[in-house]
């Protein structure tokens, strides 16, 4: 479903994606884990060109997302395409403040698809239905929760129909007790076959939930394996390490 091939990415001199290559099969879930500056989220926000790639190539479902040859409108119109096939969740919920629950998770069916409003409404439903939210379709974002925003958003990028979804660190702003809500949700797609792509700082969930586990650092890919044998039994010093760091002695 993703592929990323050769991908190479720079902020001035520094070099901070030095020739990443993952595939991300249909129905999989991958865990992207890592010390802070280690890549991970420029990586995530490479794949639907959030950040724009200096080489390599990133496809989704087969086509080119980076087409380095095209220009102006026409990519313009080939990058809106891709996105609508990719979810996307950022620590920050990013929701409208003026616009309702539903509003928020409709805006870009009727927008980008040109449903028409009791369509996008049910559809809403359906994806707010999801994340357990029905209830809040008429309430303002100001009236919900962290835990409960952060739900909105991934109902609003499901209401897209995604064949993937990305989530970078989706519950690192949010207070503890707020965390688990989200994390079910995110459960219940994996439960669903949703393809994701996950970059995360819960270890214990990427553990539990995925079907292969990264371990970056320093721009590259250290290692990568099943999570038990990521968390339980690491080859390389370097991913040792950082666990013992972040999870003392249990893992």
């Amino acid at each position: 479903m993703v592929e990323v091939r050769n991908v190479h990415k720079r902020f001035g001199d520094l070099e901070v994606l030095k020739g990443i290559d993952l595939t991300v099969n249909r129905g999989k879930i991958i865990s992207i884990i890592g010390p802070s500056g280690s890549g991970k989220s420029t990586l995530l926000r490479s794949v639907n060109h959030l950040e724009v790639i200096d080489e390599g190539i990133i496809l989704l479902d087969g086509v080119q997302v980076n087409r380095p040859d095209m220009k102006g409108l026409a990519f313009e119109r080939h990058i809106n395409n891709i996105r609508q096939n990719m979810g996307m969740v950022f620590q920050h919920f990013n929701l409208f403040p003026h616009l309702s629950t539903i509003d928020n998770v409709t805006l870009a069916p009727r927008k980008l698809k040109g449903m028409d409003n009791k369509t996008a409404r049910d559809l809403g439903m359906e994806q707010l239905e999801r994340v357990g939210l029905a209830e809040k379709a008429d309430v303002f974002p100001n009236w919900l929760s962290g835990g409960q925003k952060q739900r909105v958003a991934i109902a609003r990028a499901l209401a897209m129909k995604p064949k993937v979804m990305l989530f970078d660190e989706a519950t690192s702003a949010l207070d503890p007790e707020l965390v688990e809500e989200v994390n079910l949700v995110m459960r219940s797609l994996a439960d669903e076959q949703m393809t994701m792509l996950i970059v995360t700082h819960e270890m214990g969930f990427a553990r539990d939930v995925s079907d292969w586990a990264l371990f970056m650092d320093g721009g590259v890919v250290v290692e990568e394996c099943t999570p038990d044998k990521l968390f339980s039994n690491p080859d390389q010093e370097r991913t040792r390490n950082f666990l013992q760091k972040h999870l003392g002695n249990n893992h």
